[in-house]
């Protein structure tokens, strides 16, 4: 049996003795699978409470088998015996008691959970009380006598009046424990019954986001859209200030901000008149008299696509509405699905050469110098091994290096790379990154044509080129407008709707309306709203202003 089962059906047992519920408390102490000296005393005492002799008594010599030095149990079962004429067991458990008290006058059972002391003085009372049953008065009244020398026999009330009984010849009754006196468990354990959550509440320590409450082990909470504006109890205005002219730091804790910037006022002005505002996601010092308020609502409608300032969020949970398909006369064309990433990389598609895997005749990390251009009509091929090579880094569903001429053709770079990969060169799509932007642009054939032209030359830095292979069917003729870089994450609400994530460069096919585009990244063509994008070059164009 459990301990902690024990302790609650120990615990019940008492309060049903408590609310003198005999009954009650004899079937919850019953119902203990291993009873020890403690739970098995309530039994006895719910027996003696309800007049029942006989199963007191094999209830307290259940007590004294699990504890046979417990001198309050010799005592209680000799009154129980008395009662029942036994008197010599009576005496014997009188003289037990005694020898199991080691000479103390009192015994305080609390530390032990009963609520009791027991004094010497009552072991011997009981035991003049079967001498006077005996009829040998004169014993009794001699073991009265000793009683009352005894510590705490002055100030109880059965000496006297036992003297006054033994002398008109008058039995004695015995003491017995008071009924509903009985052992209890450890109030400390029976408050460990109740589950306690000792993880506590998480509690947010520190969050870029101000007056940040959230706290919990679920997946975070959806934003508002646009700015989070913390709460400021009291306060109406707005927050949002916008620096009127540019400041550069000049101090510890200062930021420095372009003009016309929107910042957060996080803290309120301190005594030199510098405000704590929130940039770009960090937070510092400007002076005050360089803010001014704005208007959210008035600006809110005015919002255009670009890179937001402060503490970005998502543009809507919701994307705007979609645009609706207008009902056309002419015959429908056959339903062709866009091509799937997944479709082209997994295709089987029969190639004329299998993959070779050509071994490098130079080491990976030998940076080799570029002379000038060879001689017109020469090819890759041309060019001896081991000489004016370049280090091609090329990123697939993997990663591969490979040494190859910088002078190559765009077709002879398109062969070289689809051997290695084993695809056929048609779906091989080559693009490239631009220093310090994050945009794929493809890579261009070259100021010549055929295999006369360089493509890699311009993506060359120290001997090394990157480049991006992306495995996908032609666009079927249709032409790409314009590039874009995806600023947030897009998961499809429906089979048109394009997926794409934050990073990822799109080719524009077309512009739907408004507030949705038409798109192709990763071999799939779809529809987009226009806000999760943005365009470098405009970017670029706002900053110069």
């Amino acid at each position: 049996m459990l301990y902690t089962e024990l302790l609650r059906l120990w615990d019940e047992a008492v309060r049903a003795m408590d609310a003198r519920d005999w009954r009650r408390a004899l079937e919850l102490a019953g119902t203990v699978a291993e009873p020890n000296s403690r739970t098995l005393f309530i039994e006895a005492s719910a027996h003696l409470a309800l007049q029942e002799l006989e199963p007191a008594l094999q209830a307290l010599n259940q007590v004294i088998l699990k504890d046979g030095r417990l001198a309050v149990a010799f005592f209680q079962r000799s009154a129980v015996l008395l009662q029942l004429d036994r008197l010599d067991d009576a005496l014997s458990d009188c003289i037990w008691a005694k020898k199991h008290m080691r000479d103390n006058t009192v015994i305080d059972y609390r530390q032990l959970g009963l609520p009791h002391k027991l004094f010497s003085w009552q072991v011997v009372y009981n035991s003049a009380a079967v001498y006077s049953r005996m009829g040998q008065w004169e014993q009794a009244r001699e073991l009265l006598l000793s009683a009352s020398l005894e510590k705490g026999a002055m100030r109880s009330s059965s000496i006297a009046p036992g003297l006054e009984s033994i002398s008109r010849g008058e039995v004695l009754n015995p003491i017995l424990v008071p009924d509903g006196v009985v052992f209890r468990p450890r109030k400390q354990e029976v408050e460990q019954l109740q589950q306690k959550d000792f993880l506590g509440k998480a509690k947010v320590i520190t969050s870029m986001i101000p007056n940040d409450d959230f706290g919990g082990f679920e997946p975070l909470r959806m934003q508002k859209p646009g700015y989070y504006e913390p709460k400021k109890e009291g306060a109406d205005e707005t927050r949002y200030m916008r620096i009127r002219a540019p400041y550069m730091a000049r101090g510890r804790g200062q930021l420095t901000i372009p003009g016309g910037a929107t910042v957060f006022l996080y803290d309120e002005v301190d005594k030199d008149g510098m405000a704590t505002v929130i940039y770009d996601g960090q937070r510092g010092l400007l002076p005050m008299t360089l803010l001014d308020p704005i208007d959210l609502k008035k600006a809110k409608g005015k919002r255009g696509d670009k890179i937001p300032n402060g503490i970005p969020l998502p543009p809507g949970v919701q994307p705007p509405t979609r645009p609706r398909s207008q009902p056309s006369t002419a015959a429908p064309a056959p339903e062709t699905p866009p091509p799937s990433y997944s479709n082209a990389t997994l295709r089987n598609q029969a190639s004329e050469d299998p993959p070779v895997f050509l071994p490098n005749s130079d080491s990976i990390d030998q940076v080799l110098s570029l002379p000038g251009p060879p001689h017109r009509g020469w090819t890759a091929e041309d060019v001896p091994d081991g000489e004016e090579q370049v280090v091609v880094k090329v990123h697939f569903t993997y990663t591969l290096a490979l040494s190859i001429n910088p002078y190559a053709s765009y077709k002879e770079l398109q062969d070289r790379i689809a051997r290695k990969l084993g695809q056929p060169p048609t779906n091989l799509r080559l693009r490239h990154r631009a220093s310090g932007s994050q945009l794929l642009t493809p890579l261009e054939p070259g100021s010549g044509s055929g295999e006369e032209s360089y493509p890699l030359l311009p993506v060359v830095e120290e001997g090394r080129a990157t480049l991006w292979c992306q495995l996908e069917d032609p666009l079927a003729g249709r032409a790409i407008l314009y590039h874009m870089v995806a600023l947030y994450d897009y998961t499809g609400k429906g089979p048109e709707d394009l997926e794409f994530s934050e990073g990822e460069t799109i080719d524009i096919l077309g512009e739907v309306n408004d507030e949705w585009l038409e798109g192709h990244c990763a071999g799939n063509i779809g529809i987009f709203p226009r806000c999760f994008v943005y365009s470098e070059s405009a970017v670029a164009e706002k900053s110069i202003l």
